[in-house]
């Protein structure tokens, strides 16, 4: 009896609840644009804005994307500070995704926008201007800004070919980077400012990109204050739980700043495409599966550094692949009723 007194007393704070990270969230930047198009969302049978459906299942955190567009349809800032203002009324926090292009900006294209300066003095300007102005402006209208991108996914730089490291190195970036904190840092003392790159599970990449992006009289470790990652099952099978916990330990135990995962998804429909994590399901069961993993390995982080996490368009009806060779990787069916992995936000995070 002693010993399996013993054991239980070993193993009973093992099954104890595991706590929600502080942030959870998802990007659903699409939301306005899919509601022009007639799209409805259902929880429970009951017609329900999509924000609301998200906080009424724990989600606390709302990332938007901007580009420089002047397009409502293409992310423009005053579609921007719409949702921003639907997302705090909701009862959200914001992380605002800067993409500085007109367009998409990822590890593949990053233009710079058609209106903005060429070279790299004017583009200095520029940034510290818009992003300066840009922060106002949230805070202007009762939104303030809790976390911001200054860029997105930016592994081989931003606004080229001025800012892309694999043509100029690091020097134009570090300094486009520096001018966008100050940016920041001079509308607001409360915003933090995020670093986001893609495939966070790449440990050398990450490592690569901090050890030669701080120049001095340039980008300094105190521009910013958080670093964000983007972490995908379908692009490589590198992306493992273990790479990912890796590659954040080594940049937090070099920098001691927080650190999130701003960019996931899981397909709930998928054939003829290798998941970088085997024994997670295809299915709603498995989306929760595969973020609660995620959430492990931030838990796991030392100094509690690991503090959030962010789905990708969880409700982009019309495009459910997600960028990936998925058919669907949303939290809704077709017709916009919540899947059981909309419960992901506060079970699973």
């Amino acid at each position: 009896m002693r010993f399996f007194g013993l054991i239980l007393v070993t193993v009973l704070p093992l099954l104890a609840p595991v706590q929600a990270l502080t942030y959870r969230g998802a990007d659903f930047s699409s939301l306005v644009n899919l509601e022009n198009q007639g799209r409805t969302y259902k929880d429970g049978g009951t017609t329900t804005k999509f924000e609301t459906i998200l906080k009424n299942h724990g989600a606390n955190l709302a990332r938007i994307r901007i580009w420089t567009s002047n397009s409502n349809s293409e992310y423009s800032l005053a579609y921007g500070l719409a949702l921003a203002k639907r997302a705090v009324a909701a009862g959200m926090t914001l992380l605002i995704d800067l993409h500085y292009s007109d367009t998409w900006a990822d590890p593949g294209k990053q233009a710079i926008p058609s209106s903005w300066p060429k070279d790299l003095n004017g583009l200095n300007t520029q940034i510290y201007t818009y992003t300066n102005s840009l922060v106002k402006s949230f805070a202007a209208q009762g939104t303030p800004i809790q976390f911001i991108q200054i860029g997105n996914e930016i592994n081989d730089g931003m606004l080229w070919p001025v800012g892309r490291i694999s043509v100029n190195g690091y020097s134009p970036l570090s300094q486009l980077l520096h001018s966008a904190a100050n940016g920041v840092r001079d509308a607001s003392s409360s915003t933090k400012i995020m670093i986001h790159l893609a495939n966070g599970w790449n440990g050398s990449a990450v490592t690569s990109f901090f050890n030669q992006i701080f120049i001095a009289g340039q980008f300094a470790t105190g521009d910013f204050d958080l670093f964000g990652f983007s972490f995908y099952p379908f692009y490589g099978t590198g992306a493992t739980y273990s790479a990912l916990k890796s590659s954040m330990q080594a940049v937090v135990t070099k920098f001691n700043k927080d650190v999130m995962v701003v960019e996931t998804d899981w397909p709930a429909v998928c054939s003829g495409t290798t998941m970088s994590e085997k024994s997670v399901p295809i299915s709603a069961a498995g989306q929760s599966t595969w973020v609660a993993g995620i959430r492990t390995a931030l838990q796991g982080i030392s100094g509690g550094h690991g503090i959030g996490i962010v789905y990708w368009e969880p409700a982009w009806i019309g495009n459910a692949g997600l960028g990936s060779s998925c058919a669907d990787a949303i939290l809704v069916d077709g017709s916009g009723n919540t899947r059981t992995s909309i419960n992901m936000f506060s079970t699973s995070m």
